[in-house]
């Protein structure tokens, strides 16, 4: 790179074999006390993208490539292409309006150009006014764009330049891009790969009874194809279907399906409280006033022999807005108390958390079992008296937020973790609430309405057992869902009439903003005040985070018992809000939304028998990915489906929430299209624990030593 800090070296090096000089920066000779401590800070950076011993270096593969193989004439590029050119330097010049700018005007022999550098240092303007004085010739490679529109003059901006010779021979090869951080540049990461590649061992781990019928490259030829590519086969190493590519991916994704097996493995071979069902289940299931579903018998069922195993459950529920995972969570808590344990359920919000208490309350407090309640908004007496009986062992049960992990909360003899909207939760706040016993390690059951796709389980969650609640109660009606231009406001407001006339309630949820919490709650209070004045004679409601949870909580009760006819809220009500005669849902700018997001608001309606709508207003321009977006939504009410076309616009980051922390992520893989690939890396595993546990070992070794959680790039 031609822009860096002080003073400048010219270096020889390699680049596939083929020599040529580059200009490199490096900053002035520092102290020699500054020289001793240099290369341990670049080892701790070196470090940190998990590159310790040579294996890693060697393992380290491009993130992409460029093409550096040929030189495009001025003449004949054209804006919007990214090309490199080879030119001298005709001018070079700092302009100041509208700001500091570092302009150079260049020139081959078949026209003229422009390289503008928004941010530079003095000795770069000194090292292109020498260009500019000397003749030197620059190899430049960016996009180009038009200065100005129409008179083809084109520009480059923040070009990556090469210092060269006239005669400087081009790359045969495509020039990797390894991925990289603060700090190490591609020419500190380039010679110490190809010093890896000579001193390793790259041969084969896996047996051949394994390999042979999957028919993969051989390991050593995938990683030199990948470090040093073909021009010829570029298209297959840029979109990663490549059969080095495709050796590389099964590598990684056996690697993290054996490490999340082990894990699996490891947790079954410790001590848990067996918790054994007697009558109490059975009188609960009698006095419900509905039948529960074939998916949810299942499920419990499944849960129950879990609790009874002696190891430690830790069980992933899954099931679509609506599908009645929380009696499932009540069952599963009343099993842990039926054998004398205390069980815990633990919510991401206090609405959530008291929607909670409230049916576990109408469910359990008949059958003798005493609740606790804990949030952080609680009194300090109040909070003290809570965490004085679940010391104890008087409170049962005990429902609660965050405010249950904290170190003063102990539990007399906790079995049974419940932890709704699992992805909220960071893997450490988890094993925080789990881990408060001492000889023994309570069960774990965490629930999430985001369904997972079946890819993202077998990989992600591959160490957990998984349930699935893939059946809705009967009597739920399917919920339109309408997109409607935020212009026709108008007659978005006359349907909210008629609804609240016709005997319904409303919710008008306000848009997301993410940048300002302050602009949500702006929005929601003035949204608010409009809708109080063009609905006049109807009561309107607002609920919002910053409310005191008493103020929310009387809110929620009021709109419960049709005293509020259309209720005005930020998120809020995203969760944990059920009031079966809401029959109508607004929500405003839904294109700031994600799709799990609007699956979760969606679900608040629909829960009576009523035909029930959700109106998703929206406000053009839209983004491709906002159009998408709102046609999945409109098209399907399928969470499973819903989820699946999630993954595929936006990857996994949103199913995995904080568990990232805790699970080795994937670097070459890709769950959209190496759907093949996982199935076969999970029979994979489970083969080579069975058969070859020494095998599997040195699988992990290979590619996991030193680098757990690998680097997200």
């Amino acid at each position: 790179m031609l822009h860096c800090s002080e003073g400048i070296i010219l270096r020889l090096s390699s680049s596939n074999c083929t020599a040529f000089a580059t200009i490199s920066f490096v900053p002035t000779r520092p102290s020699t006390s500054s020289r001793a401590s240099q290369p341990d800070s670049l080892s701790q950076k070196l470090a940190r993208l998990g590159l310790k011993r040579a294996l890693d270096f060697a393992l380290h593969l491009p993130l992409r490539y460029e093409d550096e193989t040929c030189i495009t004439p001025i003449v004949t590029a054209h804006a919007g292409q990214f090309v490199q050119v080879q030119v001298r330097v005709l001018h070079c010049e700092v302009q100041f309006r509208p700001k500091r700018t570092l302009v150079l005007r260049v020139e081959d022999e078949s026209g003229e150009l422009q390289f503008r550098f928004l941010n530079f240092y003095a000795s770069q303007l000194q090292q292109f006014q020498r260009a500019e004085r000397e003749a030197l010739w620059l190899r430049a490679r960016g996009e180009l764009r038009e200065v100005f529109r129409g008179q083809g003059l084109l520009e480059m901006i923040h070009p990556k330049v090469k210092l060269v010779t006239v005669d400087t021979p081009l790359p045969q090869t495509l020039t990797p891009i390894y991925p990289s951080s603060a700090g190490i540049s591609q020419n500190v990461l380039r010679p110490r790969i190809q010093t890896a590649l000579q001193q390793v061992s790259l041969s084969e781990v896996l047996p051949a009874a394994l390999l042979v019928p999957l028919r993969l490259m051989p390991l050593a030829d995938a990683v030199m194809k990948l470090h040093y590519p073909v021009l010829s086969e570029r298209s297959a190493l840029m979109d990663k279907s490549h059969p080095a590519w495709q050796r590389i991916k099964f590598e990684e994704l056996l690697a993290q399906q054996l490490s999340l097996k082990q894990a699996q493995s490891i947790r079954r071979s410790k001590h848990a409280p067996v918790l054994v069902p007697s009558t109490l289940s059975r009188q609960l299931l009698n006095r419900l006033p509905f039948a529960l579903t074939s998916a949810q018998q299942r499920v419990i069922d499944e849960i129950s022999h879990d609790l009874q195993a002696g190891f430690p459950m830790t069980r992933l529920l899954q099931g679509d807005v609506g599908a009645g995972k929380t009696i499932v969570a009540a069952i599963a808590a009343l099993q842990a108390v039926e054998s004398g344990y205390q069980a815990a359920i633990m919510a991401p919000t206090e609405i959530l958390a008291e929607q909670h208490v409230r049916k576990m309350t109408q469910w359990l407090q008949p059958l003798g079992i005493r609740l606790g309640w804990l949030s952080g908004s609680l009194k300090a007496r109040d909070k003290r008296e809570v965490q004085a009986s679940i010391a104890s062992g008087e409170a049962q049960l005990v429902v609660g937020t965050h405010a249950l992990f904290q170190d003063k909360v102990e539990f007399s003899c906790l079995g049974l973790v419940v932890v709704d909207e699992q992805h909220r939760f960071g893997v450490g706040q988890r094993l925080a609430l789990r881990d408060k016993t001492e000889r023994y390690e309570a069960h774990q059951l965490m629930m999430s309405a985001t369904p997972i796709p079946r890819t993202l389980a077998m990989t992600y969650f591959a160490d957990l057992d998984v349930s699935v609640i893939d059946q809705l109660p009967p009597g739920r009606t399917p919920v339109l869902t309408k997109l409607i231009e935020d212009q026709r406001r108008h007659e978005v407001i006359q349907r909210v009439r008629e609804a609240v006339q016709g005997g319904r309630q409303v919710y008008w949820v306000c848009p997301l903003i993410e940048e300002s919490e302050a602009l949500q709650l702006q929005t929601a209070v003035e949204t608010h005040a409009n809708l109080t004045q063009e609905l006049p004679g109807l009561s309107v409601g607002l609920v919002h985070g910053r409310l005191a949870p008493a103020e929310k909580q009387k809110i929620m009760e009021q709109f419960s018992a049709q005293a509020i006819q259309v209720l005005v809220a930020t998120t809020v009500i995203e969760v944990g809000v059920d009031v079966p005669n809401a029959s109508l849902m607004v929500i405003e700018h839904a294109e700031r939304f994600g799709l799990s997001q609007l699956h979760q608001l969606r679900g608040r309606v629909g829960r009576g028998a009523a035909e029930s709508v959700c109106v998703l207003m929206y406000a053009k321009p839209l983004s491709a990915t906002a159009k998408a977006r709102l046609r999945i939504m409109h098209d399907t009410t399928d969470g499973f489906e819903i989820a699946r076309r999630d993954l595929e616009l936006r990857g996994p980051g949103e199913f995995l929430g904080a568990r990232q922390s805790g699970v080795p992520l994937l670097r070459f893989a890709d769950l959209q299209n190496d759907g093949r690939l996982v199935e076969q890396a999970s029979s994979a595993a489970q083969w080579l624990l069975q058969h070859h546990p020494d095998t599997a070992q040195a699988h992990l070794e290979r590619w996991l030593a030193g680098r757990e959680i690998y680097l997200k790039v």
